[in-house]
């Protein structure tokens, strides 16, 4: 896979593109998944290469990276210190330097998909509010916070620990709500029986989400 650092304004992020992707002039299209972390891995705390082997799909792990198996142009941001459940407030960001992936590796714009562990579980959740035609499927992995407002994308929600624990009621009634508002959920919830990173490892290495997410397209 094809593997460069970025900045763009405030965020720092890394591109993982399969070997063949090319500039959009070619013809050649790619599926682009985009990771939101979680509070530990803001770029106080980590490098950008130490952030993104901790959790998500550029997990430092076999089993996780051979899920997506070079599907996808995987992209991953690093919040600037001190993090924290603040991913609307980069909201133009991530959307400016999802487009320039589009651009540079031929990413498919009707094939883009947002994804997020913990406060980016609930950054998946704000920045839909606020782009709503720029993802064609959303995949929350055990947000810390009820999942509002209502999306129009389908949505493959993972628990864990959260929906277990004390929010257990707040996470499944936000679930039900979701569906009863009419939110194209397609009925997908998980919950691995993990703890809250446990959840994280267990997800990520699940083929079969990478496999619903490939089904969902945008209509542009």
């Amino acid at each position: 896979m094809l593997s460069e650092i970025k900045q763009l304004k405030r965020l720092r992020y890394r591109v993982f593109a399969p070997a063949e992707a090319q500039a959009a002039e070619s013809g050649t299209s790619w599926p682009v998944l985009c990771f939101l972390h979680g509070h530990g891995e803001h770029s106080g705390l980590l490098t950008i290469d130490q952030a993104m082997a901790r959790h998500g799909p550029l997990k430092d792990d076999d089993a996780t990276r051979q899920a997506f198996a070079d599907r996808f142009i995987v992209v991953f941001s690093q919040l600037p210190a001190p993090g924290g459940n603040v991913w609307l407030k980069y909201a133009a960001e991530v959307e400016e330097l999802i487009k320039s992936v589009w651009h540079d590796y031929g990413g498919d714009p009707k094939r883009t998909y947002l994804t997020g562990f913990s406060y980016g579980g609930n950054g998946v959740f704000s920045l839909v509010a606020v782009q709503p035609g720029l993802w064609a499927a959303l995949w929350p992995v055990d947000p810390t916070l009820n999942p509002i407002p209502k999306p129009p994308q389908p949505i493959w929600l993972c628990l864990g620990d959260y929906s277990r624990g004390d929010e257990a009621s707040l996470q499944r009634r936000g679930f039900q709500e979701l569906k009863k508002a009419g939110a194209n959920t397609d009925g997908v919830y998980v919950d691995y029986g993990k703890d809250h990173s446990g959840t994280a490892t267990s997800a990520y290495r699940d083929r079969r989400i990478y496999d619903w997410l490939l089904t969902k397209q945008l209509k542009k």
